[in-house]
């Protein structure tokens, strides 16, 4: 199985450093990598797609255009777990966005 938001095999392309604060002048930005936002749009359009794919299995199954149940179970756990993962990501930034929040300056 595929990792829908990329996280298990890593990101090709993507400075992680991302802007960096230099004392001596300016910053330094990412050069050639894809932004956070692109990725995360890249991500929920991958489990809309796989959704989507485990609704149209599901219905094939239903009106007898498919007759592998096997693979409409592994369509629907996919979408599933991609769901799951996104989900798990959001929770994360939730919280982060919640500690930064309580941070005193």
């Amino acid at each position: 199985m595929a990792d829908p938001l990329g996280f298990v095999n890593g990101v090709s392309g993507v400075d992680r450093a991302g802007a960096i604060d230099r004392p001596g002048g300016g910053s330094k930005a990412a050069k050639g990598g894809p932004s956070f936002a692109d990725m995360l749009r890249e991500s929920l359009d991958e489990v809309n797609k796989a959704q989507n794919e485990a609704t149209r299995a599901a219905e094939d199954l239903a009106t007898g255009e498919r007759a592998d149940l096997e693979g409409v179970v592994a369509a629907t756990q996919k979408a599933d777990n991609a769901f799951r993962m996104l989900q798990s990501l959001r929770n994360k930034m939730v919280e982060a966005y919640d500690e930064i929040k309580q941070m005193r300056v």
